[in-house]
């Protein structure tokens, strides 16, 4: 992670200070169309896999209303912000008094990201909306991603959303929508944005100062980052080609050899400050078993099927119980790389 801010991978920009959006010019056209008739929606939920633009659009949205606040008047689409501009340079910085991002919270103790939006962090709102509310401007919040909410934040956020303020904009992003409390969904707009085609991909990791070779970096990164940003520069930037290539040892060999690899990938997932690879790892290992899980479907091998989609679940349990405990993370990895090789 940044030295500056642990919600930024290594390699990549800000969504408030990122210039460029690759990918997503239908919903840039849809939402700059819906803001000029006046009669846009006052909570969008921005769903799409992580790492593929979502909170960009958000930012790149909020700037354009706030250099724009009356709708009649505002140009027919979104442009790059304008880096002179005192709008773009408040929401850079950090700064805006119209504008306010709602992200997991970083603990001060480990400085360390919470794992979850706390009902605190959404009270923020509360007093953001009490401070600003005569001044008659557009009040922008951004939620990212409202699939860290925990139940009470969430609950405290449904709230607002069933009476938003006056000139009040929110923007719900999500990864999981699926996750989300229904009543939340039903108060936003859906608006999907699709994972990156190979040439938008390849364009933002070149925009990102992370080129792409052309050689068989090129194609490992294309057909594993599944067209997102973010998984792109775990790739590259994180060893996760090295992570995956040493899971396939494990679950392929056999014997002591499968031992050993095994305790090779656990001592370096366990390792300190691994937080973003092994999160990578686990969201790898989880497509790993579903699509073992498909296939024994296809195949009409029903209780493997069964057998192999349990252990997601089994996974996710083991994990929770380990962190909870604060039990030694190679032990439950081993464990859990163990039954993987077995599926």
């Amino acid at each position: 992670m940044s030295d500056q801010d642990p919600h930024i991978l290594d390699g990549a920009i800000s969504p408030a200070r990122n210039p460029h959006l690759f990918g997503h010019h239908a919903a840039e056209d849809f939402l700059s169309a819906s803001y000029k008739t006046g009669k846009g929606h006052h909570a969008i939920l921005i769903e799409g896999p992580e790492g593929i633009g979502k909170a960009t659009l958000a930012f790149r949205f909020a700037n354009h209303v706030l250099s724009h606040p009356e709708p009649e008047s505002a140009p027919d689409h979104i442009a790059d912000p304008d880096p002179d501009s005192a709008v773009s340079r408040q929401i850079a910085s950090g700064a805006s008094h119209n504008l306010l991002h709602l992200s997991r919270p970083v603990d001060e103790k480990t400085g360390k990201m919470k794992t979850a939006i706390t009902v605190d962090e959404v009270r923020r709102a509360g007093h953001f909306f009490s401070q600003t509310s005569g001044t008659g401007n557009w009040r922008i919040v951004i939620i990212d991603a409202a699939d860290d909410l925990n139940r009470n934040a969430a609950n405290a956020i449904l709230k607002i959303l069933e009476e938003p303020p006056r000139r009040a904009l929110f923007f719900v992003l999500s990864h999981a929508p699926g996750r989300l409390l229904p009543t939340i969904r039903s108060r936003c707009q859906p608006l999907r944005l699709s994972p990156l085609s190979d040439a938008d991909l390849a364009s933002a990791l070149a925009a990102l100062g992370s080129p792409l070779d052309g050689g068989k970096t090129e194609e490992m990164v294309l057909t594993q980052s599944k067209g997102s940003v973010a998984q792109a520069l775990k790739l590259l930037n994180y060893g996760g080609a090295d992570i995956i290539s040493a899971f396939d040892d494990a679950v392929s060999a056999d014997g002591p050899a499968a031992r050993k690899a095994m305790h090779r990938l656990a001592d370096v997932l366990a390792g300190k400050d691994s937080d973003v690879i092994f999160g990578f790892f686990l969201e790898h290992l989880s497509d790993h078993l579903v699509k073992r899980a498909r296939e024994a479907a296809l195949s009409g091998d029903l209780a493997t099927a069964d057998r192999r989609a349990k252990l997601v679940s089994d996974m996710t349990e083991k994990l929770k119980i380990a962190q909870a405990y604060n039990l030694d993370r190679k032990q439950t990895l081993m464990s859990i790389l163990e039954s993987a090789r077995l599926a």
